[in-house]
């Protein structure tokens, strides 16, 4: 490879929404930096990010991202988690191609991948997004806002736009983009990781940016349901890639070996909680106890982990 609170704040008013926070030109004073982006496969192109929490300290940029350039056209594919991030990202594109960017995919919901949407918006690029990201937006956005700007601080948030998609992909209807000799499948998932899942699979080069379904490293994060991703592993393990760009962690990895430890952390934990419900263990105990043996494995472990724990403990406790 080369080198929450989901309390609605605020309605959807059609898919064209946005909210502006504030002007970000001044996020940095001086000339913005291109992003560090490396050329995976032919035309395609993709920024790997630090492991790391979302914070003052990693600028936003926590996950990854990327663009593939067609003939005609560039589609990007998430925007990172600051405004900054997404002018940098756009920088990187600038130095490439000339190519128009007709497209911004975003993968799913969470900061880390909508709030450098600024950047990109313009009368012809069109955001593309899983049927259920404008909801989610709209609901949690503000909120995320909120939180990040007194965890991240002004400069960071001030300017970010809640940019929902125009263009929807429904579950069970994989939508196909044209960027010119490059046709490039976005597939929507059930409730996985979250409920807002969307996966890009370049045919030209068997490509896949998978966003939060996979993870390296990084620790998975459940924002949605432990036994949809795990019941649909079979399904994305087929998808016929050669390698695979994670949400988080080493861009570029082999596909389907990818999916490896995501899914024995997902396993374990699942039977740890079936066990300690079956022991009587309150959600407490659990948070201590489930999944234990895989923190060596895992980078982030101790923050996301009792998370996990809480969200699929009551879960399965209902199973």
């Amino acid at each position: 490879m080369k080198t929450i609170a989901r309390s609605p704040l605020f309605a959807v008013a059609g898919l064209c929404v946005a909210v502006w926070l504030g002007d970000f030109t001044d996020v940095a004073a001086q000339e913005i930096a291109p992003l560090e982006v490396h050329e995976i496969a032919p035309g395609v192109y993709a920024h790997e990010a630090p492991i790391t929490a979302m914070n003052a300290a990693s600028g936003g940029d926590i996950s990854n991202n990327g663009f593939i350039v067609g003939d005609e056209a560039v589609a990007v594919i998430d925007t990172g988690g600051a405004p900054i991030i997404g002018e940098r990202l756009k920088k990187a594109i600038e130095k490439i191609t000339d190519k128009p960017i007709r497209y911004v995919i975003n993968t799913a919901e969470h900061p880390d991948y909508i709030f450098g949407n600024a950047a990109f918006v313009g009368p012809d690029v069109t955001f593309v997004g899983h049927r259920n990201l404008p909801r989610s937006m709209a609901v949690r956005g503000p909120h995320y806002v909120e939180t990040l700007r007194r965890d991240m601080g002004e400069a960071l948030i001030q300017g970010v736009k809640l940019v929902p998609p125009t263009l929807l992909v429904n579950i069970g209807k994989e939508r196909k983009l044209d960027l010119g000799h490059r046709v490039i499948d976005l597939r929507a998932w059930s409730m996985m990781s979250t409920d807002c899942n969307l996966t890009i699979f370049d045919e030209q080069t068997r490509t896949l940016f998978a966003g939060d379904l996979v993870y390296l490293r990084h620790i998975p994060v459940i924002d949605g349901s432990i036994l949809g991703w795990l019941e649909a592993l079979p399904q994305l393990a087929a998808i016929p890639a050669q390698r695979a760009v994670p949400g988080h962690g080493p861009a570029g990895a082999g596909w389907p070996q990818a999916l490896a430890a995501e899914k024995a952390y997902l396993t374990k934990l699942a039977a740890d909680l079936r066990g300690l419900l079956k022991q009587g263990a309150d959600i407490n105990e659990a948070a201590q106890m489930a999944a234990r043996s895989e923190a060596a494995k895992w980078e982030l472990f101790g923050i996301y982990n009792p998370r996990n724990v809480t969200a699929a403990y009551a879960e399965l406790e209902w199973k």
